[in-house]
């Protein structure tokens, strides 16, 4: 039975998943249109260069890819600094409430750009303008060797009396008084203006709370990408932002959930697989030969209907194959030689050297009839004497008589098998 076709087939299939795994891990490419500021991103508007700066400085940097739902309730796997790089997604309120008790409670630093998920307008400041308009404003540098590039934002006090009346200004007026709520015990006691824009407006702002919490506040986004940390001097400015305090050692997280990158799309090997051969029309090609291969073999592994019935074959007995030779033998129309091979055959198979030559068998055969104990056995050599010495053409089954004496002495003298052996 030949096997070639199930073989190709099963070279097949683990060639199509061997490029489904290869798919799935090859590193992604970074499209330019994506606008996140996520340290997974190696485009120039995202922020991988900020992890490798930090991880090449030697200094403890990890993504993190969980919520912040326990932020300030996790002891071992606390964060020193908790970095959000204008998240996508803002956070809810457990987190929020989570961010202001680590902040508060056990003196963690924060460092927020843009909108911060919230945390910017949560600490009572926002920027403005509030969407990018292609004017920037210059800053004034700390030192005169650094040369900042112009922000596109700056920060302002944020008030709620500020905001007039109307149905969508009640709205966010409503909105901002839950989130008040939660954030109204973020009370700082120093603000610090890191960097300045000439408008006398903070860039770069940093509130000191009681327990020694910090949140630094950043207003251009765009500071924390790739291409400005490639071609500014922003990381003089912005490395101490991110090293942590002498008295608090630790990791500094990125926060990765709200950019879009958490645990669900998948982070290990088996989950991006998954998720590469359902969004993509390589992957869906390969579930639809997968499907056929489990089709195929289920139907080859069961059988419909009864049992199909087969010719039974029974193997021949000895005295059958030796009644089959003595009839070939007859046929030969030489019925003295055949008789006399027979036996030979007997007395080869019945001495001791195994061979002997071709001779005179009739001397033989009476001293076997000595030697045979039972009648039967007797019987059976005197038959064969009697073919051996008598030639009668008129007997068409001399040979095949002959064969049947000779098994019969065969059996009477063949060694038997006995219970102890």
């Amino acid at each position: 039975m030949s096997y070639r076709l199930e073989i190709g087939f099963v070279l097949l299939l683990g060639l199509a998943l061997a490029i489904a795994l290869w798919a799935a891990n090859r590193k992604p490419t970074t499209p330019d249109f994506d606008l996140r500021t996520s340290t997974f991103l190696s485009g120039p508007n995202g922020s991988k260069g900020l992890h490798d700066v930090l991880t090449q400085l030697g200094r403890l940097s990890e993504r993190r890819r969980t919520s912040l739902s326990n932020l300030a309730t996790e002891r071992a796997h606390r964060p020193a600094i908790l970095v959000l790089l204008d998240p996508i997604y803002p956070l809810q309120d457990d987190e929020m409430e989570q961010v202001v008790r680590y902040v508060r409670g056990g003196g963690g630093a924060v460092v927020a750009s843009g909108s911060g998920a919230g945390l910017t307008q949560c600490a009572g400041w926002r920027i403005q303008p509030e969407e990018m308009r292609g004017d920037s404003v210059a800053v004034r540098s700390p030192d005169a060797v650094v040369h900042l590039p112009r922000t596109g934002h700056v920060l302002t006090p944020y008030k709620i009396d500020s905001l007039e009346r109307g149905g969508l200004e009640e709205l966010v007026k409503g909105a901002a008084e839950e989130r008040l709520g939660i954030c109204g015990t973020l009370a700082p006691f120093e603000t610090d203006t890191v960097v300045a824009a000439v408008n006398n407006r903070p860039a770069i702002l940093r509130l000191r709370y009681r327990g020694g919490g910090t949140i630094t506040l950043v207003a251009d986004r765009g500071w924390f990408t790739n291409r400005v940390w490639r071609y500014t001097d922003v990381p003089i400015v912005a490395l101490p932002l991110l090293t942590p305090r002498p008295e608090r050692p630790g990791r500094v997280a990125w926060d990765e959930y709200h950019q879009g990158f958490g645990e669900a799309e998948g982070s290990t090997l088996p989950g991006r697989t998954w998720a590469w051969l359902r969004s993509s029309p390589a992957g869906w090609a390969i579930l639809q030969l997968i499907a056929i291969a489990l089709v195929w073999l289920a139907m080859n592994a069961v059988r419909f209907g009864p049992a199909r019935s087969v010719i039974e074959r029974r193997r021949r007995s000895p005295l059958e194959h030796l009644e089959a030779l003595g009839a070939g033998l007859e046929s030969a129309a030489d019925a003295d030689t055949a008789v006399q091979r027979l036996a030979l055959g007997l007395r080869r198979r019945l001495s001791r050297a195994g061979h002997v030559g071709t001779g005179n068998v009739v001397p033989w055969l009476e001293s076997l009839e000595l030697a045979m104990r039972g009648a039967k056995g007797r019987a059976a050599v005197r038959r064969l004497h009697h073919l051996l010495t008598v030639r009668d053409p008129e007997s068409g089954s001399r040979v095949l008589h002959a064969a049947q004496a000779v098994e019969d002495v065969w059996e009477e003298l063949r060694p038997r098998t006995t219970r102890n052996a």
